[in-house]
């Protein structure tokens, strides 16, 4: 191992014992970073101290960009308490904090104080979806592929959807919420929201990029069946049979759902898969 590959190692070590100090669970976690501040223990008090605060405050930054549907329905400050909770409880492992709190919606489900707000872990998983649909891939829709749809065997085909897009289907309003609690938002809409609340209203939304954005569509519970098949990778064929199996409610338009996703830009294109 040559100087620059030691020099490399040193550091790596130093970085992962520093990390692992930020959440220490007993002394020994502290002493590993003493050798590298000459054994100073104040120096690595002081310093982790530093560390943990900026830490949070990130953290707490970068959860709200993620969340902003949750972050509005308890607050600012009920947020950051929140996001102070589940730093500790569930603290990331990669250093980009834009991956981190995929795992807020199973925390609040979990959560003693927030009962009686059972809708909030699909609201928050619906602003997960839209998180993580922004920073999908850019693809061009391949429009030369839908010829496939007239000279294949729809058991060898697969309709590939965009990158990033995904489906929630929810026993709760979570689109008519979503749209609530957006900047500009009409007063109507909040009751909206709490009226389909109050009658238990389920929703079913579609996440997908438009541009640098991803717009939340509502759709039906066919549709969200469809989708979900094409996701786990169906065949057009399977996907088609699924419907048919009597799982899903009402019929299913082939031809008039090419027609809106393509207008939409929810598809990658169709790929002829092996026998």
């Amino acid at each position: 191992m040559n100087t620059d590959d030691t020099g490399f190692t040193r550091e790596a070590a130093r970085q992962q014992a520093l990390v692992a100090a930020l959440w220490p669970t007993d002394a020994s976690t502290t002493a590993a970073l003493e050798d590298w501040c000459d054994g100073r223990s104040v120096t690595v008090v002081h310093g982790l101290q530093a560390y943990r605060i900026n830490g949070v405050a990130n953290a707490t930054r970068a959860l709200e960009g993620a969340y902003p549907t949750v972050r509005a329905l308890v607050g600012a400050d009920g947020f950051q308490m929140l996001a102070r909770e589940l730093w500790s409880a569930h603290p990331p492992v990669l250093g980009d904090l834009a991956q981190w709190g995929g795992s807020l919606a199973a925390f609040l489900e979990a959560h003693p104080d927030l009962s009686h707000w059972p809708y909030l872990g699909d609201c928050a998983r619906l602003d997960w979806a839209v998180h993580r649909c922004e920073r999908a891939a850019d693809v061009q829709w391949d429009s030369a592929s839908l010829a496939r749809l007239g000279d294949t065997d729809p058991q060898h085909l697969q309709i590939h959807l965009r990158p990033g897009l995904a489906v929630l289907a929810s026993r709760w309003p979570v689109v008519t919420i979503h749209h609530a609690h957006r900047g500009g938002a009409a007063p109507a809409a909040l009751d909206a929201a709490r009226d389909a609340l109050l009658a238990g209203v389920g929703e079913s939304a579609l996440v997908c990029r438009s541009g640098w954005r991803a717009p939340v569509h509502r759709i039906d519970d066919v549709t969200a069946t469809w989708t979900q098949r094409l996701l786990a990778g169906d065949s057009l064929a399977s996907a088609l049979d699924a419907l048919s199996d009597g799982s899903a409610v009402g019929p299913f338009d082939l031809a008039g759902w090419l027609t809106t996703a393509i207008a939409a830009g929810w598809l990658k294109g169709i790929a002829v898969t092996g026998d």
